[in-house]
C-alpha cells in the first residue's frame, strides 16, 4: 500500500507538470525488473534485499528513488532531479 501511494505521488507530480513519462510495472515484467535492479548504482542499493519502486529514471539515467524525489520536490528542485531544464515562469496574463 505504501509503495503504491508513493508511485502515485510521483505520477500526479508530473502528470500535473505535463512531463512526459512512461510508468513500468516490474511485476509484470522480469526483464524489466532485472533492467530496473542492474541500472541502479550499488551505492543506492539497500544493504539487503532489492531496491523497492518506485526508482526513478530519465531513460538510461538513474535519477533515484521516492525518497529522493520527495526531498527534491520539497526543494523545489524536481527538474534537476530529473536531468530536465527548469520550465520558464509563466507569463500568461491574468
Amino acid at each position: 500500500m505504501e509503495i503504491k501511494k508513493k508511485q502515485q505521488d510521483v505520477v500526479r507530480f508530473l502528470e500535473a507538470n505535463k512531463i512526459e513519462f512512461e510508468e513500468v510495472d516490474i511485476t509484470m515484467s522480469e526483464e524489466q525488473r532485472q533492467w530496473m535492479y542492474k541500472n541502479i548504482p550499488p551505492e543506492k542499493k539497500p544493504a539487503q534485499g532489492n531496491p523497492l519502486p518506485p526508482q526513478i529514471f530519465n531513460g538510461d539515467r538513474y535519477c533515484g528513488d521516492y525518497d529522493s524525489f520527495f526531498e527534491s520536490k520539497e526543494s523545489n528542485t524536481v527538474f534537476s532531479f530529473l536531468g530536465l531544464k527548469p520550465r520558464p515562469a509563466s507569463t500568461a496574463e491574468p
